[in-house]
Formats: structure tokens, C-alpha cells, sequence
């Protein structure tokens, strides 16, 4: 794989407050990268550095082996966007939509076999049968399949999603994530998403970078991040009538030692393991202390 995204110290500010305070990322082809935080993290900044909609304070950056900054609709037309919320195009219909951004894609991309038609992109996210309807008349969790239309129907090569199920019902969240597995399974499509969800962050993602405070703190699988937490596994058990609750780096292995002291003596043996969530609120919690403690 070589890398599509190559960020290094990126900084950004809004007035008097620091939104990016030294961001490194690489994204390799056809990974796809899920950003948890909580708000005000740097998430969407990050994203919109990334898209070109934004310029950086400092820093270098490079997707598609282009700085976003000084991109042209060339480079565009490779990526694709979803932001948080569109709130234009009321009077348009969901095929005229799209056929207009379609054609975007025939007019600048380097090979028009590029793009989705539209009745299949259509179909994709699952509005055939508000098709010919306007995009005013829409629901919420319909109006956000048709950002991810507009997202994909270009087949990018790079697609950025912020906050992309906001809004969808359970099988419209199914839906999409089997979409996005096919886009990168077969088109090799690099992601880069940002959730508050973290079963959607753990069910997609290659790899889950946590931001706080404008900076990464931690990057790497949901196993991985568990790893890194002191005590990720918790194991009860009862020896002699009395209940014992131990936290472990491997419950395999305490396991194991507990079993060949005591053998059969042991009962009601429980091991729970460390959840994304349980993660995430721990490094987030010891990212606050820290910096609560350098403030005194």
C-alpha cells in the first residue's frame, strides 16, 4: 500500500484558540480510518484541512500526493465529500441533484468510467422510490443518504465522511456500512470518517485514531487501543466462598495461572474484556488529567 493522506504537525487556530495543536496522520490506499473525539476535538477541523476547505496555520499536508490547499478540480474530482449537513438544493429532485453533480465528474475526472450513474447510485443508498422527489420533501435520515450519494457517485478516491449516519434508522446504518466495506473491498476507496459511534467505529474501521485537546493520543485497531489501557481485561471468580475481581493487561494468561493453582476450586469464573468504549472514556479521562495537572 503507499499512503494517500500525509498530514505532519498540522496547527490551527480560531482566534485566540487552538483548535490543532500538532496533528500527525497517514492514511495507506484502501484503508479506512474512523477519528473518535469527543466535540470540540478537532475532528471536523482535521477533515476540512484534509478537503481543502480550510487553510492550516502550520504544518505540511498532502492527499493524493497534493497539498489541498493549492488544489484544482482535477484533484477534486478524485475526492469525495459528505459533510455534517447540505442546506441547499431544496427545489432540486434527487435525480436532477445528482445528475448535475454528476456531471462535474465527466467534465474533470481523468476517466469518465469513474463515475456511478445516477439510478444506481440511486439504488446504492436506497431512494428509488424518492427519486423523482424534491429535496425539500425529504426526511432527515433520507436527505442523509443523499449527501452520501453526492459523497460517492464520482467513485472517489478518497472520500471524506463527517458524522455521515447522523440521523439513519438501524437498517439504514447497516446499509451504509455495507456500502462503504464494498467501496473499499472492491474500488480500493481510501475513508476517512469521524462517529460519535463507537460500535459504527469499531464494526468499519481499520484502524480508530482517538483526538483530544487537537491531538492524536492514541491510533491503532480496537485491540490494539485496549492493549495500550493498564488493566483492559477485568476477571472475577470465587475461590473458598469469597468473590475476587482482578484487572489485567492479559486475561488469557491470568487465566491460565489461576486454573493451574487452584484447578477445580475456582467457580463462577467471568472475564470481561475491555470495550472500545470503556477505552476511549479512559484515554480521553487520563488525557484531561494530564492536562488539568500541567494548568496547576
Amino acid at each position: 500500500m503507499s499512503a494517500v493522506i500525509e498530514a505532519k504537525g498540522l496547527r490551527m487556530s480560531y482566534g485566540n484558540r487552538v483548535v490543532l495543536n500538532g496533528i500527525d496522520l497517514t492514511v495507506e490506499r484502501g484503508e479506512l480510518v474512523v477519528m473518535l473525539g469527543p466535540n470540540g476535538a478537532g475532528k471536523t477541523t482535521t477533515i476540512e484541512l484534509l478537503e481543502g476547505f480550510r487553510k492550516r496555520d502550520e504544518g505540511t499536508l498532502r492527499v493524493l500526493n497534493v497539498d489541498p490547499a493549492m488544489s484544482d478540480d482535477r484533484w477534486r474530482a478524485q475526492i469525495g465529500v459528505v459533510l455534517q449537513s447540505w442546506r441547499d438544493h431544496s427545489r432540486w429532485t434527487v435525480r436532477q441533484l445528482l445528475d448535475h453533480i454528476g456531471q462535474f465528474y465527466i467534465a474533470y475526472s481523468a476517466t469518465e468510467t469513474r463515475r456511478i450513474a445516477t439510478g444506481d447510485v440511486i439504488e446504492m443508498v436506497g431512494l428509488r422510490d424518492r427519486a423523482n422527489a424534491q429535496v425539500r420533501s425529504l426526511s432527515g435520515g433520507q436527505r442523509r443518504r443523499l449527501d452520501v450519494a453526492m459523497g460517492i457517485i464520482g467513485r472517489p478516491k478518497v472520500l471524506f465522511l463527517d458524522e455521515p449516519t447522523a440521523g439513519f434508522d438501524p437498517q439504514a446504518r447497516r446499509d451504509f456500512h455495507e456500502l462503504i466495506h464494498q467501496l473499499v473491498d472492491f474500488d480500493a476507496t481510501t475513508v476517512l470518517l469521524t462517529t460519535h459511534d463507537l460500535a459504527e467505529a469499531e464494526i468499519l474501521a481499520d484502524r480508530i485514531a482517538i483526538l483530544d485537546g487537537g491531538r492524536i493520543l492514541a491510533s491503532g485497531t480496537a485491540e490494539e487501543l485496549a492493549r495500550s489501557v493498564a488493566g483492559a481485561t477485568e476477571v472475577s471468580w470465587v475461590l473458598d466462598g469469597t468473590r475476587h475481581v482482578h484487572s489485567t493487561s492479559d486475561g488469557t494468561a491470568f487465566v491460565r495461572d489461576l486454573m493451574a493453582r487452584h484447578g477445580r476450586a475456582v467457580s463462577e469464573l467471568r472475564v470481561k474484556e475491555q470495550t472500545l468504549e470503556d477505552t476511549y472514556l479512559a484515554m480521553v479521562a487520563r488525557h484531561e488529567s494530564a492536562e488539568q495537572e500541567a494548568v496547576r
